[in-house]
């Protein structure tokens, strides 16, 4: 069954060292035989339609071409429509009454429990605060991500290790439940 997804790459364009011009993504995932592809943005989203299904096959397949067309490694996940839809509506912040710079998600390429991440005093870094989700972390940051010390905290080797993480604003993730819903 054809379905949408949408592809997550961590890390590129920003920063200098890994740039993907936003066309030669496009006609990669074309190249792997995805139809409707898109891009959002110049950070790493697209999305495009397959009958392929495996979301972690998906992603398996997409950094290999990256790596070989680009020469260098990305983290890519992939996730479909209603993956994304049910994340956004599982919010347990108050999206709508946030402005985007201070709602984020973060992605995980697998199941996290909340034991990952008992080292972190969540009290020293109100009112800042994050929540566990499906695969994916909430996080509240009143000033940005940029100033945030408690991203700062949930991004550290202990939390992350043995996962592919990628964070996106409140604007992007909802774009991306449009974008994959079409």
């Amino acid at each position: 069954m054809t379905a949408r997804y949408a592809a997550l790459l961590r890390g590129i364009n920003v920063g200098g060292a890994k740039k993907v011009p936003m066309a030669d993504l496009r006609a990669l995932l074309e190249g792997l035989g995805h139809d409707a592809v898109a891009t959002y943005l110049q950070s790493g989203q697209a999305v495009f339609t397959t009958d392929h299904g495996d979301e972690d096959a998906l992603a398996a397949e997409l950094t290999r071409a990256v790596e070989k067309r680009f020469g260098f490694a990305v983290d890519v996940i992939v996730r479909d429509h209603a993956y994304l839809r049910a994340v956004a509506e599982a919010c347990p912040f108050p999206a709508a009454d946030l402005e985007a710079r201070q709602l984020h998600v973060t992605y995980f390429s697998a199941p996290v429990d909340a034991e990952r991440f008992s080292a972190i005093d969540r009290p020293a870094f109100l009112p800042e605060d994050f929540r566990l989700g499906d695969r994916a972390l909430y996080l509240y940051a009143p000033h940005g991500l940029g100033r945030s010390k408690l991203a700062q905290a949930l991004a550290g080797r202990r939390v992350t290790k043995g996962l592919t993480a990628t964070t996106r604003n409140w604007n992007t993730v909802a774009k991306l439940v449009e974008l994959t819903g079409a």
